[in-house]
């Protein structure tokens, strides 16, 4: 049995260690898939030095955390993913409603899983753009 509280302190821990270690510039991003998109939701609630998060279809924090989210947030949907993006109306309001600085990308025609190219939910294309939007939001927030 895993006990996903002292799973979310090993993230936690790993996150202060980037952003305190010697050679770092102290600006660290995330980026996690599935149950790593939720963990970056976590991270960007936890710690306001976030410098930048980008969750991929991950589970969306409550509402009554919003307020404390302080990264830049890009995250990717999966248009065919009806469990997950169950919360995005809810979570878009409150993202909107504090003022938070996100951008979201529903793809088209895939589902949960798009960017694993080791299930048959793997999209190239889909991947590729999310990736490439990765890629450049990095490049704004963390240089």
């Amino acid at each position: 049995q895993m006990d996903r509280s002292k799973l979310m302190e090993d993230f936690f821990a790993a996150f202060e260690f980037l952003r305190d270690h010697g050679d770092s510039t102290g600006r660290v991003g995330c980026v996690g898939f599935c149950y790593g998109g939720g963990v970056c939701n976590a991270l960007a609630v936890a710690y306001p030095d976030l410098a930048a998060s980008v969750p991929f279809y991950g589970r969306q924090p409550s509402v009554d955390d919003v307020p404390q989210i302080q990264a830049p947030l890009l995250i990717h949907y999966a248009e065919l993913d009806e469990r997950i993006n169950a919360g995005w109306e809810v979570y878009d309001a409150a993202l909107r409603e504090h003022g938070k600085e996100f951008s979201v990308h529903f793809y088209a025609n895939v589902n949960h899983g798009f960017h694993n190219n080791t299930t048959p939910r793997y999209d190239e294309e889909a991947a590729r753009l999310a990736w490439d939007r990765t890629l450049a939001f990095f490049e704004t927030h963390l240089r």
